[in-house]
């Protein structure tokens, strides 16, 4: 385990960085403030080490980090249409920070604050946080862990946990960008992409899901066979226009609650292939359409582009807790509740 001090938040907390890593060349770094991943380093098909997230150089960047670059979303990943639920007969009003909407669960997010170690090793970190009820306007005050852990496979293992005293809304998710070329390669959109689902969650033009399933078969969401994210993403099709292009939650393949393969990416260059496996119904494949061109920068002083990294969000669906169809995203009282995500690299 390599800790460094990195620097401090606006209360005057120290915020530090860890390195984890595994046999296989694997090298994660995260860090307390957000529970926020900052690095994943693995080896491509000719042994060099490539760093395949993007991030960025300053310390400060992440006080604000509009993309959520590497954050430990939590409690409500993705959106709430209207920003508002309703649960066990209450209705629960939430901030409006996307369009009419929530998004990742509000403004002065979890993962802009200091998250507690409880455990650390050479190969895996726990990061907790506790909630106070109401904080972002959730019921419930829940505990919440993360753990993260680095496997002689090149695995990234991520383990959420979760309890509370009152029923609430739980639905994590990593939001981590990768570029399997490397985080500073520019473009990633030539880069393969396999989904293991036959159906995608419809939304309205303000990508909230209004409850359809729909198959992707004969359409540009069609990722049963692998393509290059380019080939479809500019089509004249409702779904992409009103998103920018690919924003949408994908019905996953397989038994919820079992560990299975999602999807992948890969990249030719490289040689790295990246799978992700989860226990969760769906997962969110964004392509990275709102980073603005050349205006942030990232790690090593590079500008990053528009669609210079994909993000793969497992999770429940969007809009799940306002769609009783949906299976849903409850955490009740005193019933803990665990789910995990994997991303397992290889390269050859």
């Amino acid at each position: 385990m390599n800790k460094t001090l990195w620097g401090t938040d606006g209360n005057g907390n120290d915020i530090y960085t860890y390195e984890i890593a595994g046999k296989g060349g694997m090298k994660v770094k995260v860090m307390d403030f957000g529970a926020t991943v900052l690095e994943i380093h693995v080896p491509d098909k000719n042994g060099n080490d490539v760093d395949v997230a993007l991030g960025y150089e300053k310390l400060e960047d992440y006080f604000t980090n509009d993309p959520y670059f590497g954050c430990c979303v939590v409690p409500s990943a993705n959106r709430i249409g209207g920003a508002k639920f309703t649960l066990n007969g209450k209705e629960y009003s939430l901030d409006v920070n996307d369009g009419e909407n929530n998004l990742h669960s509000g403004f002065d997010s979890i993962c802009h604050k200091m998250w507690q170690v409880t455990d650390e090793k050479d190969d895996s970190i726990t990061f907790a946080y506790d909630k106070k009820d109401m904080e972002l306007k959730f019921p419930g005050n829940v505990h919440m862990e993360v753990t993260y852990s680095v496997s002689d496979d090149n695995e990234l293992r991520i383990d959420y946990m979760a309890n509370s005293d009152e029923d609430t809304v739980f639905n994590p998710t990593n939001h981590s960008y990768f570029n399997l070329g490397g985080h500073d390669s520019g473009n990633a959109m030539d880069q393969l992409v396999w989904i293991n689902s036959k159906k995608f969650t419809e939304t309205d033009p303000h990508s909230i899901p209004n409850g359809k399933l729909v198959e992707v078969a004969g359409t540009p969401m069609d990722f049963t066979t692998e393509k290059t994210l380019a080939q479809d993403i500019e089509a004249d099709f409702n779904q992409l226009n009103w998103a920018g292009g690919y924003d949408h939650n994908y019905a996953l393949e397989g038994q919820e609650g079992e560990v299975r393969l999602a999807a992948y990416m890969r990249d030719v260059n490289t040689g790295i292939k990246m799978e992700v496996l989860t226990d969760l119904p769906g997962m969110q494949l964004y392509a990275g359409n709102y980073i603005p061109d050349g205006e942030l920068v990232g790690k090593s002083g590079k500008a990053y582009v528009r669609r210079g990294g994909v993000a793969f969000e497992s999770q429940y669906f969007p809009n799940a807790i306002n769609i009783p169809e949906f299976s849903q995203p409850v955490l009740k009282v005193g019933v803990e509740k665990k789910t995990t995500t994997i991303y397992r690299f290889s390269a050859n």
